[in-house]
């Protein structure tokens, strides 16, 4: 993430000047004519050119002056009272609704937002682990992390905090108290990093949660079921069943847990459920599951499958379902580590 938000704060921008487009242009001028002029301008336009404007405004940022006067030199006495003219969300939104009906406004911030609409990017943000939150803003200037904590909610910048270490948490918590107002034109240029950092985030996750759910209802299948419409999944779309092949979680992937983690598995299941769930399986797993139990366990347990006898291959597969319902319980009590395939397991800087 590379806000570069702590020049802003600090200083004027003194990079060189972006090339704005035609919109962007027009959207300068509607923000120099202020909101009262640029509504009624925005009036006359058709749909297409209000959306084109609307969009332009929310994502302008910050404006520096002498650019202002290159694109609307006519307009230079407003201008001139300020160095930067800043277009923002609330701007934008705030132009519409003097002559928009508020359900079409609320289509179009819709449209420009994404979603992110009905909800302020800070509440996101806010809602983020603050695990996740203290990872994201770790290579910030420690004047960016501190606007952002200083709006994020209390309870969440109190959690992240302690995770940047005691000296940057003193460091950070001092500019926070000497935080008066973070300028807008600097808040602006934050929100619009974070915004399309969700904006991203979001359609990767859509993605990946709809691959889990995929996922999830074919660890639930019957075995012969699945492996038929396997066939036919790996021949019509390869590639998108290969990713939720990736996330599911079968009976054979227990053997993929450490010893001890496998042992308490185990524990999850009474009765018969165990012996059961191994008199199926290949031997390869039944030998591995043997392995993680004091010999006394193993022996009681290999004594219980022999007596079993033949065994129906729908009672084998209810049995294994619940030792891997019994695993991912575990897993999200913390209790456990799943095992996940290499590329997600690699950390990530």
């Amino acid at each position: 993430m590379k806000m570069n938000a702590v020049a802003t704060l600090n200083r004027a921008d003194t990079g060189r000047p972006r090339k704005l487009s035609g919109a962007e242009k027009a959207a300068i001028l509607f923000l120099c004519l202020g909101e009262e002029h640029g509504s009624e301008l925005m009036k006359r336009l058709d749909e297409f050119d209000i959306h084109a404007i609307t969009r332009a405004i929310s994502g302008l940022g910050t404006i520096p002056q002498g650019q202002v006067e290159e694109v609307i030199n006519e307009f230079l006495s407003s201008a001139s009272s300020g160095s930067t003219v800043v277009g923002s969300m609330d701007m934008a939104e705030q132009m519409l609704r003097s002559f928009l009906p508020e359900g079409r406004v609320g289509e179009i911030m819709g449209e420009i937002q994404g979603p992110l609409m009905g909800r302020s990017i800070w509440e996101h943000f806010s809602a983020l682990d603050p695990q996740v939150i203290a990872g994201y803003i770790k290579g910030e200037h420690d004047q960016t992390v501190a606007a952002i904590l200083t709006k994020v909610k209390p309870d969440t910048a109190a959690k992240v905090l302690p995770l940047l270490g005691q000296d940057r948490m003193v460091e950070v918590t001092e500019r926070m108290i000497a935080i008066d107002q973070v300028p807008r034109h600097a808040m602006a240029q934050i929100e619009e990093t974070l915004s399309q950092e969700f904006l991203v985030s979001a359609t990767r996750s859509t993605v990946t949660s709809s691959q889990q759910r995929m996922a999830d209802l074919f660890n639930k299948l019957d075995a012969t079921l699945f492996e038929e419409l396997s066939h036919e999944l790996d021949r019509r779309q390869p590639e998108a069943f290969g990713a939720i092949k990736a996330k599911m979680f079968t009976f054979e992937d227990l053997m993929r847990l450490d010893p001890g983690s496998l042992a308490k598995v185990m524990r999850t299941v009474d009765g018969q459920t165990l012996p059961l769930a191994l008199r199926g399986a290949k031997k390869e797993v039944r030998d591995y599951f043997l392995a993680a139990l004091p010999q006394r366990s193993r022996d009681m347990l290999i004594e219980e499958m022999n007596a079993m006898g033949p065994v129906r291959a729908r009672d084998v597969q209810a049995a294994q379902a619940q030792l891997i319902d019994g695993a991912l319980g575990l897993a999200s009590e913390e209790a456990i580590r799943l095992p996940v395939d290499d590329e997600e397991d690699q950390l990530i800087e």
